[in-house]
């Protein structure tokens, strides 16, 4: 039976690809086996659907016949002495998957080995999350082989065939069955699908062309992330021998900024003034995300509650092409000490004048 990935994301079937996007990096962060809520075998499945839902062929093929594959079951009665397997096909069976829980390895085409993806938290400051910003982390995990370079050979000597696969990188199996012979093929053992074998095996990972060590990663982050967003570097998460490493999940936190705080792509402060500025009109000053300070015109007759607009002048455009937000200034009224009483007379008279 195929298996639902809307339900293992938690998304309904018309769900847009940012709903889906959203919906893996929330439970990507929850299962994660490194973190304490983590679980491997949840993380696999929801990786799993979100590599098929993201993907608009996969996601056609997925809805249509129940699996992402290119070839999804037989079309008609052909084949095996004329039994008629269009019964399967419509009731979404995968005649791969059959064959394979009942023989082992299957009618599938065989996977290259991935590496477990790896997931770590960032803190930033609001600035830096503005404008963006290389972070640099080091981290320790299965990585390929500084001294072999991944091949698993000593330096200086060869790579001979594998005598078992014969260099193909995989083995041939043939198994009886009540519908006849059916030919299957797995991963070399030996050679684990390289095909090739070390003349002499490198000292340093003993042949596996992997060791575990410490890595210097390099993270560059784009200018306009936000707070918990999940960025991902492809193939930085752990390394496997023969095969292609898993993928980096960089979760983003961002610390609050004292004056400013983010709308979409517009960046909004408050802005307190008295009441006869508001009146006559002002000049003020307010710090900048980056520290520098802004004169802020304040034209007269100023209500409580105007936004103040500098256009173009919030997060910036760099990851989406259009233009930067806005800076949004809400000028609010300072309440004044309790009025002397010259202060009274002064305002009966401004009363007068309909202020």
């Amino acid at each position: 039976m195929s298996k639902d990935y809307y339900s293992t994301l938690g998304v309904e079937k018309s769900a847009s690809k940012e709903e889906i996007k959203k919906a893996f990096y929330k439970l990507a962060h929850q299962y994660h086996p490194d973190k304490k809520t983590g679980d491997e075998a949840k993380f696999k499945e929801v990786n799993e659907a979100y590599q098929v839902l993201s993907d608009d062929e996969k996601r056609g093929r997925y809805d249509q016949y129940g699996s992402a594959d290119a070839n999804p079951g037989f079309n008609g009665a052909g084949g095996f002495g004329g039994f008629d397997f269009s019964g399967f096909q419509q009731g979404g069976f995968d005649m791969g998957d059959i064959f394979g829980d009942m023989f082992g390895g299957g009618g599938r085409r065989q996977r290259t080995p991935q590496g477990r993806d790896i997931q770590i938290d960032v803190q930033m400051s609001f600035a830096e999350a503005v404008y963006g910003v290389t972070k640099t982390t080091r981290l320790r995990k299965h990585a390929t082989c500084l001294t072999c370079d991944g091949s698993g050979a000593k330096p200086g000597t060869k790579q001979k065939t594998c005598s078992t696969c014969g260099g193909k990188g995989k083995t041939i199996h043939i198994q009886q069955t009540i519908l006849g012979a059916i030919q299957s093929q797995s991963i070399c053992r030996d050679c684990d699908g390289n095909g090739k074998i070390p003349e002499e095996k490198c000292k340093d990972c003993a042949g596996e062309g992997v060791v575990k060590r410490e890595e210097e990663i390099v993270i560059p982050i784009p200018g306009g992330v936000r707070d918990g967003e999940t960025l991902r570097m492809s193939g930085r998460g752990e390394a496997v021998p023969h095969g292609v490493p898993g993928d980096l999940y960089i979760t983003i936190h961002v610390q609050p900024h004292k004056v400013w705080r983010r709308e979409d792509d517009d960046l909004v402060a408050e802005l307190s003034i008295k009441l006869t500025e508001a009146v006559l009109g002002t000049q003020k000053e307010l710090p900048s995300v980056k520290g520098e300070m802004l004169t802020i015109d304040v034209p007269e007759r100023t209500a409580p509650g105007t936004i103040l607009r500098m256009r173009e002048k919030g997060i910036p455009h760099v990851r989406r092409g259009g233009k930067a937000g806005d800076l949004l200034i809400k000028v609010t009224f300072a309440q004044p000490a309790k009025p002397s009483k010259k202060a009274k007379e002064l305002l009966k008279d401004l009363e007068k004048e309909g202020f």
